[in-house]
C-alpha cells in the first residue's frame, strides 16, 4: 500500500510537458513592444505635460 502511494506522488512530482504555442509568443512580443512605446512615451513628453479634460473645456465655452 505504501508502494503505490509512492509511486503516486512520483508521478505527481513529473514536471509538466511543455507544449510550444506560437500565439503566446506573439502575444507576449506585442506585449512587451507596447509596453516600450508606452514607455519612450513617458520619457519623450516629461512630467510637465498636461491633458485637459474635454468636459472642462465643454463648459468653458457655453
Amino acid at each position: 500500500m505504501a508502494d503505490s502511494k509512492i509511486n503516486k506522488a512520483r508521478g505527481l512530482l513529473q514536471p509538466a510537458t511543455a507544449s510550444h504555442n506560437p500565439w503566446a509568443t506573439f502575444i507576449a512580443a506585442a506585449l512587451a513592444a507596447t509596453a516600450a512605446v508606452l514607455m519612450a512615451g513617458v520619457v519623450v513628453l516629461g512630467p510637465g505635460v498636461q491633458f485637459t479634460d474635454p468636459a472642462m473645456l465643454q463648459d468653458t465655452v457655453r
